[in-house]
């Protein structure tokens, strides 16, 4: 008879978040099992993001939906962990009497002790961070996996103090962990039948190992995974521009199964926005590294980060990055208005000074521009035979399935008799701005 009590995680925000969530469910797995009901869960966890405003907006209206199976379950426990949990601390329990446990990303080994305090009628809270925690040692649970792609998690935290960003102060000092468990991690996900994974990191390009006088940078550690096996898939995030080598370019060159996509984030376009984002790089800088990208890797797909109506950003600086959006000619972005976050530089120097209608428009100009780049860059593969990983069915209809190429783009073709993990050519006939469409050759 299994006497486990049921765990229902959601999670917010980031790939890192989901990453960690698996280290959690791996912490919590002598006691608990995951349940995707939450009506039947004992503890409840919502891993919390802080990045923008309205992630933590999301946050805050799902915890008042939440609080009322409280009500009608007296010893149900709700949990906020990550990086929510360790911007706000103690608050959360002053401001909502539901909450019974608060735990930052550092501090997910104690979860049991933590959660036995609850058991005894005390509230817990544990939101120290740590310079060297990176859980190197506990392997997660892929409780919510499609069972093909996985996240490993190589590093933690983060010390770029961009000038708007609350990472630094939610995560950490920034530190990398040791290699060999990672590629361990990574060999036994193949034996288990995963055939993708992505290299998770703040700033990836900046992963370091000394040991024995010997360094290990995130160049040597994209070559130590890739040679697992050719059918295992590389992909990796988040590069900062500053940081992208010549090393990791040649390194991508040299592997076929490390993914031709490399997401870049650029956040302006303009030299003044980049400087007063402490972004530590210029626009010719980020243009030089695609320029060797571009040279390097023709075929590779480029995406990015941007932030439309950053502090004192004028006309001229939005037409900036509209340039230098056409000039790169993305792929795909992840696109949003500004919002100042408490206890960064941005918020206690910086005055929040872009109209909110103009930030929207702004954004939705980007957003227009983006759409019709992404369309460009799919018609441009029209009668291209590509490898597509089979990821699963179609959400529109079960008599197709769908995948991505190296490219990171979402293929969708008529369904056949092979398993997901399996690797198809498919011959693109179609597009939209967001998907190719094609069928398999042989």
């Amino acid at each position: 008879m299994n006497s486990k009590k049921k765990l229902h995680i959601e999670t917010y925000g980031c790939q890192m978040n989901f990453s960690d969530s698996e280290i959690v469910m791996s912490v919590l797995a002598d006691t608990y099992e995951y349940t995707s009901d939450i009506k039947s869960a004992d503890l409840i966890l919502i891993n919390t993001c802080s990045i923008r405003d309205n992630a933590e907006a999301r946050i805050w209206n799902r915890l008042r939906e939440v609080r009322s199976l409280k009500k009608r379950n007296k010893s149900l426990k709700i949990g906020i962990i990550g990086c929510m949990a360790e911007r706000l601390k103690e608050e959360w329990l002053e401001k909502e009497p539901s909450i019974d446990l608060v735990v930052g990303p550092d501090a997910y080994r104690d979860l049991p002790k933590l959660l036995q305090t609850v058991a005894d009628g005390e509230n817990a809270i544990n939101t120290i961070l740590s310079e060297e925690e990176t859980y190197a040692d506990i392997l997660p649970v892929r409780y919510n996996s499609n069972g093909i792609s996985a996240f490993i998690s190589i590093m933690r935290g983060c010390q770029n103090f961009c000038s708007y960003c609350v990472v630094p102060y939610t995560r950490g000092k920034e530190r990398s962990r040791d290699p060999k468990s990672i590629v361990n991690e990574a060999q036994q996900l193949f034996n288990d039948g995963y055939r993708e994974i992505t290299l998770l990191g703040q700033n990836v390009n900046s992963f370091l190992w000394n040991e024995n006088e010997e360094e290990v940078h995130f160049w040597d550690l994209m070559a130590m995974v890739a040679k697992i096996n050719p059918l295992l898939r590389i992909r990796f995030a988040t590069s900062h521009p500053k940081d992208l080598s010549n090393e990791l370019i040649q390194i991508i060159t040299r592997f076929p199964n490390i993914c031709k996509s490399i997401h870049l984030p650029v956040q302006s376009g303009s030299n003044n926005m980049l400087k007063k984002m402490n972004r530590k790089y210029t626009r010719e800088w980020y243009l030089d590294r695609i320029a060797e990208i571009k040279k390097q890797i023709p075929d590779c797909s480029l995406s990015t980060d941007i932030i439309a109506g950053f502090c004192d950003e004028t006309e001229q600086d939005h037409q900036d990055t509209l340039n230098m959006m056409r000039e790169v000619g993305y792929e795909a972005a992840f696109m949003f208005k500004y919002s100042t976050r408490p206890g960064t530089l941005a918020h206690t120097k910086f005055e929040d000074n872009v109209p909110e209608d103009l930030k929207i428009k702004r954004l939705q100009e980007i957003i227009n521009l983006q759409q019709e780049l992404s369309l460009i860059s799919n018609k441009k593969d029209l009668g291209k035979t590509m490898e597509v990983m089979i990821e699963g069915f179609s959400k529109r209809s079960k008599e197709h399935q769908f995948g991505r190429n190296s490219q990171n783009k979402v293929t969708v073709f008529p369904k056949t008799n092979l398993e997901k993990g399996t690797y198809v050519q498919v011959k693109i006939t179609e597009c939209s701005a967001a998907t190719l469409k094609g069928f398999v050759v042989e």
